[in-house]
């Protein structure tokens, strides 16, 4: 059962009113058209018009809308019912500018389609795959993730193309603006005013920018020039397909399952105060509505879509995450495919501005996936997992030309930062739980006061083993509620074998005695009967073994009898 955290103005399951939602569905598509910055530099490396280019652009507004609404399906096999919005992937770049040079637009279509259905295969089996995603390694990527924005982030704040371009004053103060109004509104606000943090920045940005001479008169009129409705031209869609081309597609899709795995596994921590694990089948069908975006998208003529994490990070920062949200974000981003003077308000945002509130969205970002790979005690094993992966994942963006001498079939590897430390992190995860398993074993007299004992063995364990205390604390329990349910069922004074094995993602307590085989009920027993029947006093505290452990199995060897109880962690 999860529940609400109190920073949440809207929770997941909340219904905001209209207006709100409308204002809130306005905030995320501003960010969102910052993935037609991958579209325009796709296309443009390929030798397409600017005419093709603003024609993949309105089809993308309606595969973003499409997608972000599939994502928001709380029931069925699609849909991970949470608002995080989906929009063009900056992992399928390198690939796609590749499929586009020997196929052009055609391939890259196909191809798209070709990922979003390894990502739906993939999804089929995301509930298998828990020890690949353990908090450490989405918490990674998820860091990564933010950081991985950051050099374009940078860039915009200062308002320049790259490094090279000269800074301007107006420019900076228009970034910082932008970003000193969402900062103190989110911080000094009273009330709702916080749902509008963004929103209200942005305008200030706006304003400013007119001000301060960032945004030209010239880009004003692109407003007025625009027609108000027109309809998006589909001549340029077309499917082709290259074998060549399947083993970096199949690379760069792993790569944004797991980016979306992280943003899936924010979404359930920021809804819930109680979240201790990622819920995988929940994640699956959320991946299962990620790789359906790619085939919608490639059907579309588009290129390959994803979880936009930086949305999760907006939905934080306002403290808004109802699923509502996500369908007035979809249908007013299909509406926009047919409303280009709309679109244009959107299209003529000043770099600076989006700077300003890219720093706002990454700082939750960040700190979220610092939070999550925290979430465990970090051991040397995951001090190894962790800082590798960072470090050698952050020295692609710091020397770019590192790796370009790389063998061929690594260079898929080593394409990006987020690949890098994507790779690593599962890579080094995998081999760091080479003898992770720990094991210990305490044997007890039944009917002799043993809850000092055992509370300590477990407690000891568990501190070295880097165990949660809650799971310690439900095992100390079901223990001994067993060792007094032996004793009420009339065998004091035998012995009782408790074996204890830890792996990371499960605790199990083998528990073995000589006698006859507990009963442990599904059913609360009648209380009336227990003080006066033993032996109801047993199935009561047999009651309790099974309310408290996640799974128990009993079992007859010989003469002895076995409980085996399973604790998830």
């Amino acid at each position: 059962m999860t529940k609400k955290p109190a920073n949440l103005l809207y929770g997941v399951d909340d219904r905001p009113p209209a207006g709100i939602c409308m204002v809130l569905a306005i905030q995320h598509i501003f960010f969102l058209t910052s993935g037609f910055i991958v579209v325009a530099i796709v296309m443009g490396q390929i030798g397409c018009s600017p005419d093709l280019i603003r024609n993949v652009v309105s089809m993308t507004m309606i595969a973003s809308g499409i997608a972000t609404i599939l994502q928001a399906l709380n029931c069925g096999p699609v849909g991970s019912g949470y608002l995080c919005t989906e929009g063009t992937d900056p992992s399928f770049l390198s690939v796609s500018v590749l499929a586009g040079t020997v196929g052009g637009p055609p391939l890259i279509f196909g191809m798209t389609i070709v990922s979003g259905i390894i990502e739906c295969l993939l999804s089929r089996v995301m509930h298998r795959l828990r020890v690949i995603f353990p908090p450490d390694v989405t918490g990674v990527v998820l860091t990564m993730v933010g950081l991985n924005i950051v050099p374009i982030m940078i860039l915009d704040f200062m308002g320049i193309e790259d490094k090279n371009t000269p800074i301007e004053t107006a420019n900076v103060l228009v970034a910082a603006i932008t970003l000193a109004i969402m900062a103190g509104t989110s911080v000094w606000s009273k009330g709702k005013l916080r749902l509008y943090s963004v929103i209200i920045g942005i305008a200030g940005g706006y304003c400013a920018s007119i001000l301060l001479g960032v945004l030209t008169p010239s880009q004003m009129r692109e407003i007025t020039l625009a027609p108000v409705v027109s309809l998006p031209d589909i001549s340029h869609i077309g499917y082709s397909f290259d074998p060549a081309l399947l083993i970096p597609m199949v690379i760069v899709t792993l790569a944004s399952t797991l980016k979306s795995v992280a943003s899936l596994t924010m979404c359930q921590k920021i809804n819930d105060t109680t979240w201790t694990r990622p819920d995988l089948v929940n994640i699956g069908k959320g991946t299962l509505a990620d790789g359906l975006a790619s085939v919608v998208g490639g059907s579309l003529g588009v290129l390959g879509k994803s979880l936009y994490a930086a949305s999760v990070g907006l939905t934080v920062a306002t403290g808004a995450t109802s699923r509502i949200i996500a369908y007035y974000i979809g249908g007013l981003f299909i509406a926009l495919a047919f409303l280009p003077k709309l679109a244009a308000v959107f299209s003529i945002m000043p770099k600076p501005v989006m700077g300003g509130a890219m720093v706002y969205m990454v700082c939750f970002m960040v700190i979220s996936g610092i939070q999550m790979m925290t979430s465990r005690m970090i051991d040397n094993r995951k001090t190894f997992v962790i800082a590798v992966s960072l470090m050698f994942g952050m020295s692609v963006d710091i020397f770019p030309n590192l790796y370009q001498h790389a063998h061929p079939l690594l260079k898929p590897f080593l394409s990006s930062s987020l690949t890098v430390t994507t790779v690593l992190a599962i890579v080094l995860n995998l081999i760091m739980r080479i003898g992770i398993s720990q094991r210990a074993t305490l044997k007890l007299k039944s009917g002799v006061d043993a809850s000092d004992t055992i509370f300590q063995f477990m407690e000891d364990k568990g501190a070295s083993w880097g165990a949660r205390k809650d799971v310690i604390h439900k095992a100390v329990a079901a223990m001994n509620e067993f060792a007094e349910a032996i004793v009420n069922c009339g065998m004091k004074g035998n012995e009782i074998v408790m074996s204890v094995v830890f792996d990371e993602l499960s605790l199990d307590v083998r528990m073995t005695y000589e006698g006859q085989v507990m009963e442990f009920p599904t059913e609360r027993p009648d209380m009336a009967t227990i003080v006066d029947d033993e032996e109801a006093l047993a199935r009561m505290s047999g009651f309790l073994v099974r309310h408290y452990a996640d799974r128990i199995k009993v079992s007859r060897e010989g003469d002895r009898s076995r409980v085996d109880l399973h604790f998830e962690h």
